[in-house]
């Protein structure tokens, strides 16, 4: 990084600019993940082959995980420096304050974003590591998926954290549309309808499997233990 990049990082709108770029990087990943997850509803091989094509390939599976680490890491930090420094700018509240511009989604960005930090720590344990005590066998996306959303505990983490992702995505897309210059009343409605579309796709998509496993839609499928244990090449995770 350059010495004027940091210098603008160093910016309350270079902070803001990191944070809207970083934010569209973690959007087009959802939208590429979500795609991805969806599969299961063609099937067994259809799901455990997208995730077969990742992990056989470590250029492109490494690739977009340190892409996406990175944009997060660079949103958390510009995130929270941004906190600190209004708070720091104001370090007596208010003894009344109406919150007028700001939505219900901006003001638990904080605490959405814990809760999908916290997910997606149990997320990985479940379906990366297989230590979340939930049946796990390597290689099978599918069964591994079907069989955790079977658990209603599971589940409701699972739809709490869509809760959070969705008032995080609405309330993101909105601001680092703003953020990139396309702030203007003209375009304000369009904005709106925007954010709202790109939330409803994405987190649509990922609530549809826990729902249709628990309507019964998704089951699980028998395999011959002697198929899984010989196919060393897959992963077991969702990617």
């Amino acid at each position: 990084m350059t010495t004027s990049a940091i210098t603008f990082y160093g910016t309350t709108i270079g902070k803001k600019v990191a944070m809207a770029v970083s934010g569209l990087v973690v959007v087009g990943w959802l939208v590429l993940h979500m795609l991805g997850n969806i599969t299961i509803f063609a099937g067994r091989d259809a799901v455990n082959k997208y995730a077969a094509i990742l992990s056989d390939n470590p250029p492109l599976l490494w690739g977009q995980r340190v892409v996406t680490i990175i944009a997060i890491a660079v949103h958390i930090h510009a995130a929270f420096s941004l906190v600190t420094r209004n708070a720091g700018v104001r370090p007596v509240a208010y003894k009344q304050r109406k919150d007028l511009a700001t939505n219900y989604a901006a003001l638990t960005m904080k605490y959405g974003g814990f809760t999908l930090l916290a997910y997606i720590a149990y997320h990985l344990a479940h379906l990366t590591l297989g230590v979340a005590g939930l049946p796990f066998v390597k290689g099978d996306v599918y069964n591994n998926l079907v069989l955790g959303f079977q658990n209603p505990a599971v589940t409701g983490f699972y739809l709490l954290a869509q809760g959070a992702l969705a008032m995080h995505l609405f309330h993101g897309t909105w601001s680092l549309t703003q953020t990139l210059g396309a702030d203007h009343p003209k375009y304000n409605a369009l904005r709106k309808q925007a954010a709202a579309v790109v939330t409803a796709v994405i987190v649509g998509g990922f609530v549809s499997i826990p729902i249709a496993v628990q309507a019964g839609v998704l089951q699980p499928v028998s395999v011959d233990v002697l198929e899984i244990a010989s196919d060393e090449t897959e992963e077991g995770f969702e990617p």
